[in-house]
Order: C-alpha cells, then sequence, then structure tokens
C-alpha cells in the first residue's frame, strides 16, 4: 500500500501548527497547570475556528465531516505543544458517538460539542477517572451494555491528584435515564468498540507529537550545553541515546497513520492497527522520556525546566486508552482468533 497525507490535509495541520505555536507556548501551559480550570484562556475558541472539535461530525451538524487521517494530524500537534484542551475526548470520542446515537441527548449535544460551543469529558470501558469534569458540559460514559451523556451539573464529583498539572482527574457519580441515554445493547457495545478505537489512535498521535518534541529540545539543548571544551551533542553515548529515540519514534509513527487509515476506511482489522500503533507510541514516548531526560541531566526533571511538561504529559497518555502491554495482549488475542478460524 501506497500512501501519503493529501496537501489539504497537511495543510490544516500547518494551521493547527501555526495557532498552538503562537497561543501555546510552553509558557502558556505553565500558566494553565496553575489555572483553576487547567486550560489556557480562549485557546478552544480558536481552535474552534478551525474546526477542530468537529473534525469528525457531518456538515450538517456544525462539523468539517473529514475522517480519522485529518484528526491523526492534528492530534499529533497537539501533543508537539502539550496543549492542555481535550482534542481527543471532544473531537475523536464524543463527537463521533453522538453522530452514531439518536435521540433527545444527540439533538441536545451534538452541533454544540461539533461547533466548540461544549466540550465534552470521558470514561468508557471501566475507566476509573473522567478527564477535566469539572469544565466539561458533557459527560460521555458508559454503563454495562449502555453509554450516556449526562450535563456536568446532573454528576458528582470527587477530585484527583494527577502528575500532569493541566489533566484533572475526577471520580463520577451519576445516574442514567431515558434522557441521557445514547446508546445501548448490541450497537453500543460495536459503537464502544470503535470509540476506545479511536481514542487510542488520537492518543498515539499526541504521543508520537510529545516524543517529537521532547527529541528536537534535547537536540537543541546538547548543542548548546558544552563540558570538556566540547559541546555534550559530540559525544557518542548522547548520541546513541537520541538516536534510539529517533528510531523508535519513526517507527511508531507510520503504524499511527496506518491506523488512522484503517478508521477512516473502517477496514475489518481497525482494532488490529489501532492496538499496534497505541503499544508501539506508548513505548517510543516512553522511551524518549528516558533518553531526553538522561541528556539533559537532573535538570531535566526540574519543575523550572520545559521538558518535564512534555515528560509527565508522555508518562500520563502512555497510561491512557489503554497502556503497551493491554494493546498488545489484544493484538495477540486478535492473531490467535485469526489463526484459529
Amino acid at each position: 500500500m501506497r500512501f501519503a497525507f493529501t496537501a489539504e490535509q497537511l495543510a490544516m495541520r500547518d494551521s493547527v501548527r501555526a495557532l498552538l505555536k503562537r497561543e501555546c507556548p510552553p509558557a502558556r501551559v505553565r500558566e494553565a497547570w496553575a489555572a483553576p480550570d487547567g486550560k489556557v484562556p480562549g485557546l478552544w475558541s480558536k481552535l474552534s475556528e478551525l474546526g477542530v472539535p468537529g473534525i469528525l461530525s457531518p456538515q450538517d451538524e456544525g462539523g468539517l465531516g473529514m475522517t480519522e487521517l485529518e484528526l491523526v494530524l492534528v492530534a499529533e500537534e497537539a501533543g508537539r505543544f502539550a496543549l492542555p484542551e481535550p482534542v481527543t475526548d471532544t473531537a475523536a470520542v464524543a463527537v463521533p458517538l453522538l453522530s452514531d446515537a439518536s435521540g433527545s441527548p444527540r439533538t441536545r449535544w451534538l452541533r454544540l460539542l461539533a461547533t466548540g460551543e461544549a466540550t465534552a469529558a470521558v470514561a468508557l470501558d471501566g475507566a476509573p477517572y473522567v478527564l477535566g469534569a469539572d469544565t466539561a458540559d458533557v459527560l460521555v460514559l458508559q454503563r454495562g451494555d449502555e453509554i450516556h451523556a449526562v450535563e456536568r451539573a446532573d454528576a458528582s464529583l470527587e477530585a484527583h491528584a494527577s502528575i500532569d498539572g493541566s489533566r484533572r482527574p475526577f471520580r463520577v457519580g451519576w445516574t442514567g435515564s431515558a434522557s441521557t441515554l445514547l446508546l445501548r445493547g448490541p450497537v453500543a457495545k460495536s459503537a464502544l468498540v470503535d470509540a476506545l478505537d479511536r481514542g487510542a489512535v488520537a492518543c498515539a498521535a499526541e504521543l508520537v507529537g510529545l516524543a517529537r518534541q521532547m527529541i528536537e529540545t534535547t537536540v537543541a539543548y546538547v548543542k548548546a550545553r558544552h563540558q570538556f571544551g566540547k559541546p555534550v551533542g559530540s559525544f557518542q553515548a548522547v548520541k546513541h541515546h537520541l538516536a534510539d529515540a529517533h528510531v523508535a519514534v519513526e517507527m511508531s509513527a507510520p503504524a499511527v497513520y496506518r491506523a488512522a487509515w484503517s478508521l477512516a476506511q473502517r477496514t475489518p482489522d481497525r482494532s488490529l492497527h489501532a492496538s499496534t500503533a497505541k503499544a508501539l507510541a506508548s513505548d517510543a514516548a516512553t522511551l524518549a522520556a528516558r533518553k531526553a531526560l538522561q541528556c539533559h541531566g537532573a535538570i531535566g526533571y526540574a519543575f523550572e525546566n520545559d521538558l518535564h511538561l512534555w515528560m509527565k504529559r508522555a508518562w500520563a497518555l502512555a497510561a491512557s486508552w489503554g497502556d503497551a502491554a493491554w494493546h498488545r495482549e489484544r493484538v495477540a488475542g486478535v492473531l490467535l482468533s485469526a489463526g484459529g478460524t
């Protein structure tokens, strides 16, 4: 298979990159860590002007009517800039789930989410916490074979600590009803699999962006840092560390793009590709964080150094939407099942 992104897809990526470079530098991310809502003021509305929340929403519902191929490039940029906004929860998971649903919750929330007038927080497949539940307008939650859209005001929230200051996890108490029900039964189970795949692939793309940023930041640091009269980056051991991280990232990125293509085309093996992508991206970002920290020395973990913003986000996302071990087990199950038929 020969694959390349189109000029239009790359233009969407470049527009988001330009916006985030201007509006979401490390200093703004630091401010978000200290802010009550963990967000960059006004940034979500600017992303909404580009159509980011509604990338996967039909045009007649206020979205762009695009595919996971555009979404994956946007998610990668979100990782590159450690974006403290709910791109994965809202654009990759909640909006497509609502698009597949019917009834009053769909009517009430889909257009609001697709246009960026509202945001969503998501907890599916037994996830113990809901990230950003305190600032989301609607919580998309699973219980058994049902998926519900619950207004934040109708849920009780219990805050928990996070290693990433802009990721605010909450335990949520809620009661479902006919007025909150999105999907149930076999239809809900099928939609849940697709939602988990989209969440995993979007998260994997963020991890690729995080890893690339950590490598680029570290390369710049070891060029500028001198020891024994030479740049640290000229030492062979340092080169090997960064080369190992670079190879891992460049091996994972094509798997992420392939998974996005499989989701967009709804191929039968899309879950296999999604899990492969998430496992590889989690490993690559974790490795990049470790190598970057080693090359920076102790200063890399200091709060005053920007590296910790990407490292801590990478550690958090590596465990989100299924960690590498979970996805490898899922891949093994798919392959063994296929071999036995």
